[in-house]
Parts: structure tokens; C-alpha cells; sequence
């Protein structure tokens, strides 16, 4: 699935932070697509399983928005600043069942499960200055909203949040209007670029998972989160799905990884996160 120009899809050259080992590119012992809004957990997480798999030493991993990574995988490869990224992953994680469901039909994922949940937030600055108080308010023509763009699979959840608290009328005035107005600016890494313009003031609202609010302040950034509430929130929606891909070109260390994230060490250190465990 190369672009429609016959081009590999573009990595921005400024997503170094989510390209991680690439000199273990063409030798790794495993290579992991993660879903990119796990990136703050992906240090702890890696380390507990080096431990119990001491053998699997280089790991190739990215934490880009899976539906950038979905693009990279059916394309072939991405480009990465002067690199050509042709790797094919052992594992993929996704937020969407739709990713799963387009790799399965085109024969690239044989079965996959849910290990994981979560659940939106509204980031804002320390203090809340815009007084937001409901997801509603981002429909404010004041407010500025810092908004994942449609390859990132938070998107659709927002969406469904936005339609849940104010009809397809607030989905197309965040949306569309205020996009047109330039009070919506779209993200291309939600989970790096919002944080970033909210404590610079570029910003006065992002949603985002709620683990990306705990992550910001563990990090001593200055924001705190608005609740949407549980009935806008998306926390019985949310499910992380994950697979070995059918051509992994490290089935073995795949099948432990896939072992391992089932375990209650790993839900654990998704749990301190401020994850939801699927598996108790």
C-alpha cells in the first residue's frame, strides 16, 4: 500500500524520539511496532524482558501512530530522514480492530488479541486558565484545541467522544469549522506534539489518553487533566490489540514477546502507567 504517488510513506523526519535502535535495523533479534501512545512505557517494559529473555538482546522498535506504521508495513518500508526503513515487524499493536482485520485479510496476521485498555482525558494547562469544563466547551470559538490528525488511531475515538457529547454538530464545528478558523491544529505525534503546545501556550486543549496526562506530569510538565466523565471517556471502547505478523522474520522471539505481555509483570508496569490491564 504505497502512497498514491507509488512512494513509500514518509516518516517526519522529526519523529527521532520514536525510532528507537535503528542500528539494530537489519540484524535484530526482534522488532516491535508499537502503538505509539505506549512510548513512555516501553523502557520499564523492555527491561523486565530482557531479564527473563537475557537471549533476545537487539530490539528494533517504533512508537509511531499505528496507522503510520499499518502504512509502512502493507507499503513494503518508510523513509526515515536518508533511511529506508524495510524491516518487516515481529509484532504490530494498534488501538483500531480495523487495522487487525485489513492485515488478516491480506494474509500478513493469522490472529491477534486484546491485551490492554485505556481511556481520554482533556490535557490542559496547570490550573485549567480556560476554566474547560465538559467536552462540549471545546466547541468554544476561544478555545484552541490541539487535535491528533486521522492517522492516528485516537482519532476515532475522539471523534466518538465529540459525537457522544454534542452530535455530529460539534464533530463537524471542532472539526471542520475550527480547523477552517485555525483554532483546531492537527498533530502529526499527538502524544509528543500537544504536551508541547500546551506549556508553550500554542494550545489551550489537547485530548489525549489519560496515561499521557500521567506521563506529562511525571516528566514535570505543568498540565493536569479535565475528566470527560465515564459516559464520554471511551474506557469500554478502548481496546489495544496486538499481533505476530504471518512473515515475522523472528517468529520464536515474537511468540515470548506475546507471552510475556500477558503476564502479570507486564500488565503490571502497564498498570503504574496508568493503563487498564486486560489480563488480571
Amino acid at each position: 500500500m504505497k502512497d498514491r504517488d507509488g512512494s513509500l510513506p514518509e516518516i517526519p523526519s522529526s519523529r527521532g524520539d520514536d525510532i528507537h535502535n535503528i542500528q539494530y535495523m537489519d540484524s535484530a533479534d526482534l522488532v516491535l511496532f508499537m502503538a505509539g501512545n505506549q512510548f513512555m512505557v516501553m523502557d520499564d517494559l523492555l527491561s523486565r524482558f530482557r531479564q527473563i529473555y537475557p537471549d533476545v538482546k537487539r530490539i528494533f522498535y517504533e512508537t509511531l501512530p499505528p496507522g503510520l506504521e499499518l502504512r509502512q508495513i502493507l507499503a513494503g518500508g518508510a523513509v526515515f530522514q536518508d533511511k529506508v526503513i524495510d524491516t518487516v515487524p515481529d509484532i504490530y499493536t494498534s488501538v483500531t480492530e480495523e487495522a487487525m482485520k485489513e492485515l488478516s485479510v491480506k494474509g500478513r496476521v493469522n490472529e491477534y488479541f486484546i491485551y490492554l485498555h485505556n481511556r481520554l482525558a482533556l490535557m490542559v494547562s496547570e490550573g485549567n486558565p480556560c476554566n474547560i469544563k465538559s467536552v462540549k466547551d471545546l466547541g468554544r470559538d476561544d478555545i484552541r484545541i490541539s487535535q491528533p490528525g486521522r492517522l492516528e488511531d485516537i482519532a476515532h475515538y475522539i471523534t466518538a467522544m465529540y459525537r457522544k457529547a454534542g452530535g455530529d454538530e460539534l464533530v463537524r464545528k471542532i472539526l471542520e469549522q475550527k480547523k477552517a478558523d485555525g483554532t483546531t491544529v492537527f498533530t502529526t505525534v499527538h502524544h509528543r506534539e500537544t504536551p508541547q503546545r500546551i506549556t508553550r501556550g500554542l494550545a489551550d486543549v489537547g485530548p489525549v489518553w489519560a496515561t499521557e496526562v500521567v506521563n506529562a506530569q511525571k516528566d514535570g510538565l505543568r498540565v493536569e487533566a479535565v475528566e470527560p466523565g465515564e459516559e464520554f471517556d471511551q474506557r469500554d471502547s478502548v481496546n489495544y490489540f496486538i499481533a505476530r505478523l504471518a512473515d515475522a522474520p523472528n517468529p520464536g522471539n515474537a511468540e515470548k514477546f506475546l507471552d510475556f505481555i500477558k503476564s502479570p509483570e507486564a500488565q503490571e508496569i502497564y498498570r503504574q502507567h496508568g493503563f487498564v490491564p486486560h489480563f488480571a
